[in-house]
């Protein structure tokens, strides 16, 4: 009897930890009345309307949008704001859960040219940590692989499903290459200092890279193939565009080299990801068209030179230069939640419009994602993913989300550090009396 009762115990414990099951599809439509809308392509409407049905935006607009009110849940939001779903690229968040556990780590693959691993098949929908995304606006994420030279590739997830097959979005949005570094940094722990040391084996990678895409876009003209090539195949569409290629490069130099490998390989779409140094070769990005997606600018300057606020300034700078940029939070899962307060950083300290960080986190990253015609904007016809928030979504002070909507679904905001907060709030509340 006591086994059981212990038994018992633990499943009860079980269910109440387990996070939120995801939302039911829309059965009616929904007006949300006189928010601010501010609907991600730098255009803010001030008590406005927005209307959707069977997940799909029917009408967005001024006060004096029409809708058949009959037939439609009509929820007041005055004084609130209304966003598009923020997205976060490249970002591990449902592949890793404990990084000090390796069992709960499913990020990266053995070996160091990995183009056909697919990150898609391990996000993992009930992880603790998507609930807390959802909490700040995040509500779509590119689910990327770590590791080796080429990690694999990458794919577009909302956060809110029974399985990756119903949180996927987009599959197989593109392939991740971390461009080998002049110098490789090297802590050191005994009296935590960072060193440069020279990479003695960056010719080496290079020379594997040369000849996989030689042989991949030899292989992608093939039309008719009789015994597939799994690691060709999975290159295949960076030549004929379908695919993008995201590169991994800080350094200037790494850059501008990266950039060169990738377009002499017939490589279509380029984005430069982490780029540190990106404001250095402001003008090469711009006149090749490349997109950068920024690591995290919460951080301090890497040169003992550069303005102490630099990083914050850092997007600001970019897009006066005429780079399209987009935001990220690096690969630090748990952090991902802070992406729109990155945003807001760069407004503030770049003089930066805060419609023009917003798109940085919802247009920006759709586009460079392929599924601008789905979501990013608050637009008509559009997927109704958003979120009403009680103030500015880039601000920690105030942000607040009150309702977050994926493809019309309203999703639950319950989350671990929710139940933990009243868990605790009843401990000390009962402790009191």
């Amino acid at each position: 009897m006591k086994k059981l009762t212990i038994f018992l115990s633990l499943i009860s414990l079980g269910v109440w930890a387990q996070n939120p099951a995801p939302a039911k599809p829309q059965t009616k439509a929904i007006a949300l009345v006189g928010g601010t809308i501010h609907v991600g392509n730098g255009t803010v409407i001030e008590k406005g309307i927005v209307v959707f049905d069977k997940g799909i935006l029917t009408a967005v607009g001024d006060a004096n949008t029409a809708f058949d009110r009959s037939k439609t849940e009509v929820i007041e939001v005055s004084g609130k704001h209304l966003y598009p779903g923020l997205i976060a690229m490249g970002a591990t968040t449902g592949l890793v859960e404990i990084s000090s556990v390796r069992a709960t780590s499913d990020n990266q693959e053995t070996g160091n040219l990995n183009p056909s691993v697919r990150a898609l098949v391990a996000y993992n929908t009930d992880s603790e940590v998507i609930p807390t995304l959802r909490n700040n606006g995040l509500l779509l994420t590119q689910a990327t692989p770590q590791g080796g030279t080429i990690s694999g590739s990458s794919s577009v997830m909302e956060l809110d499903g029974w399985n990756w097959e119903d949180a996927a979005l987009k599959k197989d949005d593109g392939l991740w290459l971390t461009w080998p570094p002049y110098f490789a940094r090297e802590f050191n722990f005994d009296d935590f200092s960072l060193s440069l040391q020279r990479n003695t084996r960056r010719q080496e990678i290079i020379n594997s890279l040369t000849q996989l895409f030689s042989d991949a876009r030899a292989y992608s003209q093939i039309k008719n193939v009789s015994i597939t090539n799994l690691k060709l195949e999975a290159l295949r569409g960076l030549f004929s565009g379908s695919q993008s290629l995201y590169i991994r490069a800080d350094n200037s130099k790494d850059i501008i080299e990266a950039v060169k490998f990738a377009k002499q390989q017939g490589v279509q779409k380029i984005n430069i990801v982490g780029a540190e140094d990106a404001l250095r070769v402001a003008d090469f990005l711009k006149e090749n068209n490349v997109a950068v997606v920024l690591g995290e600018t919460h951080r301090l300057p890497n040169r003992q030179d550069e303005p102490v606020y630099q990083p914050y300034q850092l997007p600001a700078l970019l897009q006066k230069a005429g780079v399209t940029v987009a935001l990220s939070y690096g690969e630090a899962y748990w952090r991902t939640r802070n992406l729109p307060f990155v945003a807001g950083t760069a407004a503030g300290f770049g003089n930066l419009d805060r419609e023009e960080a917003l798109k940085m986190i919802t247009s920006t990253p759709a586009k460079l994602l392929g599924i601008d015609k789905l979501v990013g904007t608050l637009e008509k016809g559009k997927m109704a993913t958003l979120v009403v928030c009680k103030g500015d979504i880039l601000d920690m002070r105030s942000n607040g989300i009150e309702q977050a909507f994926i493809r019309g679904r309203k999703t639950d905001l319950d989350d671990r550090q929710k139940r933990q907060y009243r868990k605790y709030s009843d401990k000390y509340e009962i402790g009191d009396k």
